[in-house]
Formats: C-alpha cells, structure tokens, sequence
C-alpha cells in the first residue's frame, strides 16, 4: 500500500495504490486519521491505483466517511478500477459512500 496526498482548494486528495487488505488497511487507516487531526476533514481517495480492497480496507474508508461527516466535512472516492468498484457494489458501500468518476468530479462535489 503506498499513497501521495496534494491539496486541491479546500480538498486533500490522496492517491492510493496496491493492496488495501490487511496489512495495508491500517496504513490508510492512519494515514487518514493524521489528516483528520491536522484538520483536513475535506477527503478524496484517487482509486486508480488500487489492486484490491478487503473487508479490512472497506471498514477503513466507512470510518474515514463517518468521521468527515462527524466534522462537517466529506469523503469521497474517485477513479475507482472496476473491480474494486464490484467489491464495493457487492458489499453494499457504493450505496452509503460517494464514488465519483473522476478526482475532478469528487473534488466538486466535496468542496
């Protein structure tokens, strides 16, 4: 799991690539956590380069949408590889987080 963050106006856009399962999930995990307590409550994960996301990586980006919305922030995912996305519609999350097409969209909609 490896990640990069840029900030786009309010928006800390983090691009995240490998796998997000059990080893990598509490890398993400803390990774957002430190972002949230720097007061960075506005949140897009760049999908793109992710391979793969577990249940573990799943409840890592269900506690990341809970604790921006605790905040008056908001968390979205963009550029999400389709089959990442079927582990996300499968599991139901496609239906209680944002998923966008593009950073571009999701930064819009997050601002």
């Amino acid at each position: 799991m490896h990640f990069t963050d840029r900030q786009e106006g309010r928006v800390a856009v983090v691009a995240a690539g490998g796998r997000m399962d059990a080893p990598g999930a509490p890398l993400m995990e803390q990774h957002l956590r430190h972002l949230a307590d720097e007061g960075r409550t506005r949140v897009v994960v760049d999908c793109a380069d992710l391979e793969y996301v577990s249940s573990a990586g799943l409840r890592v980006f269900l506690a990341a949408a809970r604790q921006a919305r605790n905040a008056d922030g908001a968390f979205a995912l963009a550029s999400m590889p389709r089959s990442v996305r079927e582990i996300f519609d499968i599991a139901g999350f496609s239906a209680i987080i944002p998923i966008f097409n593009t950073v571009a969209e999701a930064v819009q909609a997050c601002s």
